[in-house]
């Protein structure tokens, strides 16, 4: 039976904070603005509540039983374990969901008590209907779990080896010592495109003694146990066979349970800290700060200063020589909103995610992901948008020219058989056009950019100019996810030839109809970046007025992730319950997120790889970004004047200004924001 939560209990869940650790008031108001249950609920966005760093491959929370795409259903209590790993929001049958772990002696009716659960950033807790008290916390490559029995002498595991949300290819376990057992998992990527190797080793605070069931499970009890609680690590590798043994075994234990979560807890407080947001409301605040933190789940470092190695796309084992090697990429969702973000607010780390990034290119890199990923991944097409729009912003990426062979490998086996296929094509031969010119390559560059150019002057005016009553079809002609009225819009680089081929104003009203007769979809990312066209348009007040409609109120969706809905929803995309967005809506790893805080902040990257701005005044009264590796560098964007950014009603903006220079167009370059100083919105 699904659990249908009152509007008092979403209130107190919205606000519950799991006491793992001593805080500041300010770190704790920070924390506090975080609701983790946001769009974990039903088809509602795909997202986990579950105990986690930045950029951590671990992400430990159970699994619901019927569960969704990353395990966890806020609406059903029944579980069948808890696991350590997942992917955030990104459909298909979900990713992950290994080593699981069920405190029971059968796991045959075990259930979460609802009003018990606890979520934080970096900590997650909850009470079992069998009396057996769950808490967890987190580090990069170990789950920490804690199991509290009501009674020492009942206390058991089922450790079920054999877990995975997609296809199982190979699983082992076996005890070495008795207080540790190693293991192996061999499972299938999303939508089951290759494949990811896992290593692991299990260490429990009391030795056990290990027998295994009917079903295949494995039965961990404990007789040496004298106290409730039983404490489990899980520490996990890269990819390769014998890794794991040159983490020393006292590094398991070095750190004890409240310190860790007390570590998680200050490092989502660093990054959320980035920015802070003033006015709106308690509702947009903490939809902001949610937002922000699931901007960070991803990609995973899967190296650090025990694990030197990794396992390459080659199958070959690879050396991180210069910093940390990240990996699980989700690109066709995530270029476009969350890898800009990061490269703004978190330069250190983006150095790393782009080096790693660009390594794909040397050891072997597909679309999808290979048969030799060290984590769960989706797909890696725009990688070269991503790259450039790094290297615009000013990350240095040190590889940059040895993989560029592979990067023009890629472009030259692009698919054109669909329109919307020839769109990205276009835009990714432009982007390696911009590359090459960057990398000081002239004659490519204007080879790259011609292609890219006659492909979309050969597509757009067939295809998406004229448009008749197909327009509003999902899926017509071929296209992926979306309609002709969507996709049109697809290659934002080339809006001048857009122009020049059906003019200016009839490009304007267009968009206008666009969303006046609610073609837009903000369900599904090909066209979430058209709301920011309006001031290339000459019709630059236009934006801020549909991105406060669409991120703050209720409006009609007549399209999900792939087909229209039946009947149109009616409801605001952006919600701070567990059903927190719009049916069938994928969070898609941080691109949805990514996307609203762009939203709020009052900037957002039309064209990834120029690295250029479009402005509009912020969903906030006053935002400050604290930019550089240190984050000393400040950005303060605010408004003066009479205005309400939650008023339909708001005075038109008169001008912008940037350090108290008029700004002629409602644009601004990122190397100039990044230099720190004041954008002001003049009503």
């Amino acid at each position: 039976m699904h659990l249908r939560p009152s509007g008092k209990t979403l209130l107190a869940f919205a606000f519950s904070l799991l006491s793992c650790a001593p805080v500041s008031a300010q770190q704790e108001s920070v924390l506090q603005k975080v609701n983790l249950y946001i769009g974990t609920a039903d088809d509602y966005g795909q997202m986990a509540p579950g105990a986690t760093l930045p950029y951590s491959q671990i992400q430990v929370c159970p699994d619901s039983k019927p569960r969704q795409h990353p395990g966890y259903d806020f609406e059903v209590p029944a579980i069948s374990g808890f696991s350590i790993n997942r992917l955030s929001g990104v459909g298909g049958g979900g990713c992950g969901g290994n080593v699981s772990l069920m405190p029971d002696a059968t796991g045959d009716d075990v259930r979460l008590l609802k009003p018990t659960e606890q979520a934080s950033p970096g900590c997650y807790s909850v009470q079992l209907s069998n009396g057996v008290h769950f808490s967890a916390t987190a580090d990069r490559r170990m789950a920490v779990e804690r199991y509290s029995f009501p009674d020492p002498a009942q206390a058991v595991l089922l450790l079920n080896p054999c877990s995975a949300f997609d296809k199982l290819f190979a699983a082992s376990f076996e005890q070495k010592t008795p207080s540790m057992g190693q293991g192996f998992a061999e499972c299938a990527n999303t939508c089951g495109r290759g494949r990811y190797h896992l290593h692991y080793r299990l260490h429990t605070s009391s030795p056990f003694a290990l027998d295994t069931l009917p079903d295949g499970r494995l039965r961990l009890t404990f007789p040496e146990l004298t106290e409730k609680d039983v404490e489990v690590r899980i520490v996990v590798s890269t990819g390769i066979a014998g890794e794991l043994d040159k983490i020393p075994p006292q590094a398991v234990w070095q750190t004890d349970f409240q310190t860790m979560a007390e570590r998680a807890r200050h490092e989502w407080e660093r990054l959320l800290s980035r920015v802070e947001v003033e006015g709106g409301t308690a509702d947009q605040q903490v939809l902001f700060y949610t937002s922000l933190y699931r901007t960070f789940h991803s990609p995973f470092q899967v190296t650090d200063r025990y694990i030197r190695h990794y396992l390459g796309t080659d199958g070959k084992p690879h050396q991180s020589a210069n910093g940390e090697y990240f990996s699980s990429w989700s690109l066709w969702d995530t270029y476009r909103t969350k890898f800009p973000l990061i490269t703004l607010l978190d330069a250190a780390r983006s150095k790393d995610i782009m080096q790693s990034l660009a390594q794909l290119y040397i050891t072997g890199k597909k679309d999808w992901s290979t048969d030799y990923e060290c984590v769960p991944t989706v797909r890696t097409e725009h990688a070269i948008s991503t790259l450039l729009d790094a290297l615009r912003q000013g990350i240095s990426i040190p590889s940059l020219s040895d993989a560029y062979p592979g990067m023009v490998r890629e472009v030259e086996r692009l698919s054109l058989k669909s329109p919307d296929q020839c769109l990205e094509a276009s835009a990714e031969f432009w982007a390696l056009g911009q590359l090459a010119g960057e990398l000081g390559l002239k004659d490519d560059a204007a080879r790259w950019t011609r292609r890219g150019e006659g492909i979309f002057d050969s597509i757009w005016p067939r295809e998406f100019q004229h448009i008749d009553e197909t327009y509003t079809k999902m899926r017509g002609n071929g296209l992926y996810q979306g309609t002709r009225w969507q996709y049109r819009w697809g290659a934002p680089m080339f809006l001048p030839r857009m122009i020049q081929m059906a003019g200016k104003q009839e490009l304007a009203a267009q968009l206008l109809t666009f969303f006046r007769e609610e073609l837009y979809n903000q369900g599904n990312e090909p066209d979430i970046h058209v709301p920011f066209l309006f001031g290339r348009l000459g019709m630059p007040e236009q934006t801020g007025d549909i991105v406060r409609r669409l991120a703050t109120e209720s409006i009609t969706h007549r399209y999900g992730g792939n087909d229209a809905y039946p009947t149109p929803f009616a409801g605001c995309a952006f919600v701070n319950q567990p059903r927190g967005y719009c049916p069938e809506m994928d969070e898609d790893d941080g691109a949805m997120s990514a996307w609203y805080v762009f939203a709020s902040i009052g900037m957002y990257p039309l064209v990834v790889g120029e690295a250029v701005y479009e402005l509009f005044p912020p969903l906030f009264d006053r935002v400050t970004l604290h930019l550089g590796d240190d984050g000393q560098t400040k950005v303060v964007v605010r408004c003066e004047g009479n205005r309400s950014p939650l008023s339909g009603n708001s005075k038109r903006v008169r001008k912008v200004t940037w350090n108290g220079r008029r700004l002629r167009s409602y644009q601004i370059a990122v190397s100039e924001i990044k230099q720190g100083g004041e954008l002001v919105f003049h009503f």
